[in-house]
């Protein structure tokens, strides 16, 4: 007789919640990452629907001027801080290593940590819901002195504490995705061999080792005003409130390229595995890449020509030229769907939609970067359909895009195609019609930030317009929610590479096992998979 098996030690399942919230595997701490930032992302847009139901009509009181202003403030910093930065950190958690053939992070307890910088933050700066005085009401930049001095109680502090600890754990990120990336890559993976995303992934680590200590000084200032006395941003007592300027532009401007950047990558993934084409120019989006990082940390002040103390050419002209690098990216995306086999499927959808958008939110760029124009339409409504334009064509398109993409790797299923299509339309018709009328609005001079208005200075069809929008563009969400909802419930499974994709995160299974790969291919230019697939065309791309 055969002995009876004796019973094992009960092993915690992979996909139990205490393993993501103990793991240090890149692709679950990446899983959690993205979670996250989409829970910020729907309170964030809970809050803008707040502020377009004030705004839909004029005389309007759907919530008091001090909850409006607490509103707007914390929009801006949920969308910027707590679901663009880790949306695209989760992201690249996931797919980095992957297409480096690494078998995790270069730190993986460092990694997890960063995570928990990052979620401790988040709780930190929303628990200002949880006081008496309510969160943060100074705005999104924090302008001192008016966030210091003269918007007193713990709402602020813990505005400024989140940020703080938030930005501790993007700090400790960027170090290790650069170590990762330098030290890690497979053998054949080349800096020249490496995808555009991992590209991206590592100039922007360079960039937030340059800005966030900036960003860290300046709170580390702000909160020394409001609690302990110090007058470093107030002018009545030897301060200069301009200084709070410098520092949180001298991070903001690089801040906006650190939110771009990333998903520039994403969709220089996703269009050439949908047009049947390898990308155009692929060494001319890597220095674009690096020309737009160095030129980033050279533009800040062109959010200060009203304050009368930057050189306004000098900062015209620097702006100006960031837009070339930029241009080589638009122009190679179009060059790479330009007569190629395209498919229509929804990251592809995605992806077309961010090239929009974003080119639109480009062409408004180069206008607020003229001084002359600029004094018109500083701190008008203007200024928030060209910011909309290109951090939403940006983060939000691209990021759905690469949801669309990855969502098989990362789970091993598909999402619904139709729901998906749905969701597109839904978005881009909403997100348009909400925001290309504030640039009519802003050219008519209504001010930012504002409550209410009269109803006789012209607004009252262009608001309703875009409040309508703003709706529309809920309604597109809610196809997201239920998408996420119908394709776990069919769980159609999507084989290993159900796109036909280049890179190498797409040579093993889905989802990737914690070893990520059994085998690789061989490496011999940036699309690997694509190479092991046609043998008999690697002599002409290398050729090519």
């Amino acid at each position: 007789m055969t002995a009876e098996p004796q019973p094992t030690k009960k092993t915690l399942s992979r996909n139990s919640l205490l393993s993501y919230l103990t793991t240090t595997d890149h692709k679950q701490i990446g899983i959690v990452y993205v979670i996250l930032a989409f829970s910020f992302f729907l309170i964030g847009g809970l809050l803008a629907m707040g502020i377009r139901a004030e705004l839909a009509q004029p005389g309007l009181d759907f919530v008091g001027k001090d909850t409006y202003n607490q509103l707007f403030t914390m929009h801006g910093t949920i969308m910027v801080f707590l679901f663009a930065m880790p949306v695209f950190t989760g992201f690249a958690n996931i797919v980095v290593p992957l297409q480096i053939g690494a078998p995790d992070m270069a730190f993986p307890r460092l990694n997890a940590m960063s995570l928990w910088f990052f979620a401790g933050g988040g709780i930190l700066l929303m628990s200002g819901y949880l006081t008496a005085d309510g969160p943060a009401n100074f705005g999104w930049t924090g302008y001192a002195p008016l966030s210091s001095h003269y918007t007193p109680g713990p709402g602020g502090d813990l505005w400024v504490l989140g940020l703080l600890v938030s930005g501790v754990g993007t700090l400790l990120t960027a170090v290790n995705f650069i170590t990762t990336v330098i030290c890690l890559r497979a053998p054949g993976m080349t800096m020249f061999r490496m995808p555009i995303f991992t590209w991206n992934i590592l100039v922007t680590s360079f960039l937030i080792l340059l800005a966030f200590p900036v960003l860290t000084v300046a709170l580390a200032l702000l909160y020394l005003d409001r609690e302990a006395g110090t007058t470093f941003f107030d002018a009545s007592a030897g301060g200069a409130p301009i200084l709070w300027q410098h520092l949180f532009w001298f991070f903001g401007h690089p801040e906006v390229y650190i939110l771009a950047l990333p998903f520039f990558g994403m969709v220089s993934e996703i269009l050439p595995v949908f047009a049947r084409k390898p990308l155009f120019g692929y060494k001319a989006f890597v220095f674009a890449t690096l020309a737009i990082a160095a030129y980033s940390i050279t533009t800040w002040a062109h959010h200060m020509f009203s304050t009368g103390g930057v050189m306004l050419t000098y900062f015209s002209a620097t702006t100006l030229i960031i837009a070339v690098p930029t241009g080589v990216k638009v122009f190679g995306w179009i060059a790479t769907i330009w007569r190629g086999q395209l498919s229509f499927k929804t990251p592809m959808l995605f992806s077309i939609g961010f090239l929009v958008v974003f080119l639109i939110g480009g062409l408004t760029g180069p206008m607020l970067a003229l001084a002359a124009l600029d004094f018109h339409l500083t701190d008008t409504y203007f200024v928030v359909a060209h910011f909309h334009y290109v951090m939403v064509g940006a983060a939000v398109f691209a990021t759905f895009g690469a949801f669309y993409f990855w969502w098989p790797k990362a789970t091993g299923h598909m999402l619904n195609e139709k729901i998906g299509k749905l969701h597109f339309f839904f978005l881009f018709i909403g997100f348009n019609l909400t925001f290309f009328p504030q640039h009519i609005l802003g050219l008519r001079g209504m001010p930012r930030r504002y409550a209410d208005y009269l109803p006789d200075q012209g607004f009252n069809f262009i608001k309703m317009l875009s409040s309508s929008g703003a709706a529309i563009t809920f309604i597109g969400m809610m196809f997201f929610v239920v998408n996420l909802y119908v394709s776990r419930k069919q769980n159609v499974p999507a084989g290993d590479d159900p796109w036909g994709g280049n890179t190498l995160e797409w040579a093993t299974t889905s989802p990737a096992p914690p070893h990520n790969f059994d085998s690789l291919p061989p490496i011999r230019s940036e699309r690997p998979v694509f190479d092991a697939r046609h043998p008999e065309l690697v002599h002409v791309h290398r050729k090519g």
